[in-house]
């Protein structure tokens, strides 16, 4: 890899925590959809509050709450110590932590401790290696997987589907073509479980269907009401060339709002696992837009295994309160389930939710 090319990639991975800590990037006008949902007041619960397990099982692991950090970054020196602190703290809680792309780590040696420090500091959790579409359309190499995953002991590979921030990219890949048929192959080869994830813009029913179709073990919603990666791409770009020329003034506020709710993805998939049997051992993950337990727990009734989160994480570790975060977010989590009346997490996603009129 030339090093012009190298230096472009370290740039994009530090411009992508500052503008993600600083900038404006949520969607306008377009939210996940937990809003419009509420669980129901269970009167008489019959359970302890302090009795209700957060306990899970995902990939066939035992985790200890169905949370995930979700992949924020890697790559560059800077990131070492922000995987550190996240790993730190998955290892904490006993819940899985996905990494940020590791195409840096496939092109230049020079950052990979960056993502190794994770095993490091967590060694007994679920770590998840991390690439994206466009490397998997061009094929990856065994030796490429085995860098990916030898450098973190990975209990899994995310493959992140990013069309819409590769769009607005300065220097972005849209080239997804035979995709779906070099996953396929991917899945079949490798020794681990490999999520689907999309970044921000949602996975529709019809997409799942295909992922799993690719034998996919789990896939990431990532839906839309959190982080605008068309946004945070949009900002680079504009700091690059100064106006925006590539698409027409009134198409743009709605491409760079792009994408399907959360929940309106995460209803649709488990009506597909429901409908198709073939499906239904296929976990899902609720990512896009994760603020709070509550919305954890909504999730987890639309029929995630699971909720995840990166963006609202990566602010918490840089105000110093990550883990006072993910605690309460817990608590929020236990006191749904004791006002519900489901002691464990299976009970709770068996709970239904009340459409707000």
């Amino acid at each position: 890899m030339k090093e012009s090319e190298s230096n472009i990639t370290i740039e994009r991975k530090h411009s992508h925590v500052d503008i993600c800590l600083h900038g404006d990037i949520a969607f306008s006008g377009k939210t996940t959809g937990f809003e419009r949902y509420e669980f129901e007041h269970n009167a008489v619960p019959e359970i302890s509050l302090a009795d209700i397990s957060l306990s899970t099982t995902f990939l066939g692991r035992t985790i200890a709450a169905p949370f995930m950090i979700s992949s924020m970054t890697g790559g560059y020196s800077e990131a070492t110590f922000l995987n550190q602190r996240l790993a730190e703290t998955a290892e904490q809680f006993r819940i899985p932590l996905g990494v940020g792309s590791m195409r840096q780590a496939l092109e230049n040696s020079t950052h990979r401790e960056s993502f190794a420090i994770v095993r490091k500091y967590a060694p007994s959790i679920q770590i998840f290696a991390n690439i994206g579409a466009p490397e998997i359309a061009k094929g990856l190499t065994d030796s490429d997987i085995s860098v990916m995953l030898d450098l973190l002991e990975a209990d899994g590979l995310i493959v992140h589907f990013n069309a819409a921030q590769e769009l607005f990219q300065p220097e972005g890949n849209t080239d997804f073509r035979h995709v779906l048929d070099h996953l396929s192959t991917l899945t079949a080869r490798i020794p681990v479980p490999v999520i689907a994830k999309e970044v921000g813009s949602g996975i529709s029913g019809t997409a799942a269907s295909q992922l799993f179709e690719a034998g996919v073990k789990a896939v990431d919603v990532a839906g839309a009401g959190g982080t605008s990666w068309q946004k945070v791409e949009e900002i680079r770009y504009t700091r690059q060339f100064g106006t925006e020329s590539r698409f027409s003034t009134p198409a743009l506020e709605e491409l760079l709002n792009w994408g399907i709710p959360t929940a309106q993805c995460l209803k649709e998939i488990a009506a597909l696992k429901i409908s198709n049997k073939i499906f239904s051992t296929v976990e899902l993950i609720a990512s896009g837009g994760i603020k709070s337990g509550m919305d954890i727990a909504k999730s987890l009734a639309l029929g995630a295994n699971l909720g995840a989160s990166a963006g609202h994480l990566l602010k918490a570790l840089h105000e110093g309160v990550l883990e006072l975060t993910i605690e309460s977010w817990l608590n929020d989590l236990r006191a749904v389930m004791f006002l519900t009346g489901a002691a464990t997490i299976e009970e709770l996603r068996s709970k239904s939710l009340i459409v707000k009129q």
